[in-house]
Parts: C-alpha cells; sequence; structure tokens
C-alpha cells in the first residue's frame, strides 16, 4: 500500500511546552484540511464500510451529543468554499457527495473531515469516552478505551501521572464553547500506516533515531458542545518522512 503522507506540519515541533502544553485555539481553525484529505478521506470510508465496529461506538446516551456534533461540523464546513451542504448531503472537496444520515451520525462525520472524533461527558467525577469515531489510532484501540474515564483511558502513557491527570481533568471541566483549545504530540514510527491499533497488553517496541523512518503527529483539540456540555477531543493526524520534519 502507498503511504498518506503529508510534506509539512502546520505548526512548528521545534518549540517544547511542559506537558500537557495546551495551547488556547481559534475556533474558525479547528477543523484542518490538508494536502492529503482525499486519501485520507478514502482510507476512512474504506475502514467505515470494513470495519466499522472496531472505529466506530457510540453509546445510546451519547446520541444528542454526537447529533450536536454533526451540526456544529456541518454549520463549520457550510463556511468554507471547498464544501457545499445542504439539508440533505454535502459535496466534500474530492467531489464526493455524502448523504446526512441523521441516525448515524458519527459515521457520516467520519466522511466528512480527516479528524478522529471522540466525545467524552461528565459522568461523575470524571469525563467518559460514550462516543467516538476513531480510524487512525496511534497504538491503542476504540474497545479498550470505550466507556472508560480520562485517567483509566490513559492507564498505559508513562507521562501521565497523577499531577497531569489533575490538570487535564481541570481542562476538560474548564474548557469554554467559545475557547476551544489544542497541543500536538510527537511519535517516531516505522510503519507509516495510518491505522495503527495496538491493545494495551501488547506495548509499543521503543525505536531509536536511526530505526525511526517516520514522524506522526496529531494535532489535538478540546472543544466543548454549547448544548449537551459534552466535549470534543479531536485529532488530526499528520504522518510525514523523518527527513520531512524540522527537529
Amino acid at each position: 500500500m502507498v503511504p498518506i503522507l503529508q510534506k509539512s506540519l502546520p505548526y512548528d515541533v521545534r518549540v517544547k511546552r511542559p506537558l500537557p502544553a495546551i495551547q488556547p485555539l481559534r475556533r474558525p481553525d479547528w477543523l484542518q484540511i490538508d494536502d492529503v484529505y482525499d486519501q485520507q478521506i478514502a482510507e476512512r470510508e474504506w475502514l467505515l464500510k470494513g470495519q466499522k465496529s472496531e472505529v466506530l461506538e457510540m453509546s445510546e446516551g451519547a446520541r444528542p451529543a454526537a447529533e450536536e456534533l454533526l451540526d456544529e461540523v456541518l454549520e463549520d464546513l457550510s463556511q468554507r468554499d471547498d464544501f457545499t451542504v445542504t439539508r440533505q448531503f454535502v459535496w466534500r472537496p474530492d467531489g464526493v457527495c455524502v448523504e446526512i444520515d441523521r441516525g448515524d451520525p458519527l459515521r457520516v462525520l467520519g466522511q466528512l473531515v480527516q479528524e478522529d472524533l471522540c466525545l467524552l461527558e461528565k459522568i461523575g467525577d470524571e469525563h467518559v469516552l460514550t462516543g467516538a469515531v476513531l480510524c487512525f489510532p496511534a497504538s491503542w484501540t476504540l474497545a479498550e478505551k470505550f466507556m472508560r474515564p480520562l485517567v483509566a483511558i490513559h492507564e498505559p502513557v508513562d507521562s501521565y501521572d497523577d499531577n497531569i491527570a489533575k490538570r487535564v481533568q481541570r481542562l476538560f471541566d474548564g474548557v469554554k464553547p467559545e475557547r476551544p483549545l489544542w497541543r500536538y504530540n510527537m511519535l517516531r514510527y516505522v510503519d507509516p500506516t495510518l491505522h495503527q491499533p495496538r491493545p494495551e497488553v501488547a506495548p509499543r517496541a521503543h525505536l531509536d533515531g536511526q530505526d525511526s523512518r517516520y514522524i506522526r503527529s496529531e494535532r489535538q483539540c478540546i472543544l466543548r458542545l454549547p448544548k449537551t456540555d459534552a466535549v470534543v477531543f479531536s485529532i488530526h493526524t499528520y504522518v510525514l518522512k523523518y527527513s520531512d520534519v524540522h527537529l
């Protein structure tokens, strides 16, 4: 399979910030359309058609939030020149027409934007992953994270200690609909495949610089939905040749 690779990142990875490295985000800059939109969307459609149970989960209780998220994204896309949005259909930049099936909102979203979209809702003292369309996992599985709270979701992450967990929970509690947030990560990979699920019991092998042929970076955004109060965690995945990243 021919790898799907971007040529550049929309942020400077040489700028280091302490974890969780959160920055403010302009609401219109939330969704990104980059130079591999057509290829990533085609990959997403293939996964949603053949492996839907692996890449999409939604509790029935999350339906109002998923429907609100679909409305928010459709409104955002209607403001762009490269999309045409009507009440029943969306014409994407690649010329494909997508029907707006409101009975399956996360699947529709997975066919429209490059971002993976996770819904987290406050249950008790923590935000719980109640729904997601996750086509491009970076060494984790949706099945293991679905209906789990933030701390449990991040258990395998060494740097996610109690201090970071409390700070992240405060961010999820405090994020405002009109003031979304964002951060990025950066990982070294040998395999450029976008869909890389991996169970928690199979830890990712450590790579040194000589083994790293590719850089995989996620632009992660945190956005609150104004009606349902659910928090959206979006992930825009970039994979580049190691030589194309200025470190």
